[in-house]
């Protein structure tokens, strides 16, 4: 149930929250499996609305952007590659980033994949990130105590996870600037 509310809603809302949610309520495990399949099946519901019904819709959303028409020009060059660099880098909206993709001339088989991929480190990190929260909430209320090894485990295991998405997001971050041309102030180019 948790997995078609999250599909559902992240066509119109950023599933930060709801990925946050599934850590929260489900662990790490199995939150970032449901999260992963949701998150996708809206990527994908998304992506054929924006190549179908809400076309008109999205290009004239993304008409005057300069990214978004330099990422269009990227994609018809390497569709997976920027799909997949996108998913890692927050530099675009993923759920308008959803919808776009669906004008560009990218296969769907590459957005499917590179999709999946690229957004699943994200997924871990803000599933883990819930998953951490409820362990606090209950070791605040006295529900579960903890070995020393445990807490350390607990803590070196967020920090690793935040350390490895924050240096995977900076390296896609710049692997797309190479890919999307710029101007010095930071503007793509038309």
């Amino acid at each position: 149930m948790f997995g078609l509310v999250y599909a559902v809603a992240g066509l119109a809302i950023p599933g930060s929250i709801l990925t946050l949610g599934a850590g929260f309520a489900f662990g790490v495990v199995f939150g970032t499996v449901v999260v992963s399949l949701s998150s996708v099946t809206t990527a994908v519901l998304a992506f054929w609305l924006g190549r179908t019904l809400f076309r008109a819709w999205v290009a004239a959303k993304v008409a005057a952007n300069p990214k978004f028409r330099a990422l269009d020009q990227a994609v018809a060059e390497n569709g997976f590659k920027i799909v997949f660099l996108t998913r890692l880098s927050p530099v675009f909206p993923f759920t308008l980033l959803n919808y776009t993709f669906g004008l560009t001339k990218v296969r769907f088989r590459d957005y499917l994949i590179a999709s999946w991929i690229g957004m699943l480190p994200g997924t871990v990190l803000y599933v883990y990130l819930g998953s951490a929260i409820h362990d606090v909430a209950d070791l605040a209320a006295g529900n579960v105590e903890r070995t020393p090894a445990q807490t350390v485990f607990f803590w070196v295991g967020l920090a690793v996870t935040a350390l490895v998405t924050v240096l995977v997001t900076r390296i896609a971050r710049n692997a797309l600037r190479q890919v999307v041309p710029t101007t010095p102030q930071g503007v793509p180019h038309d």
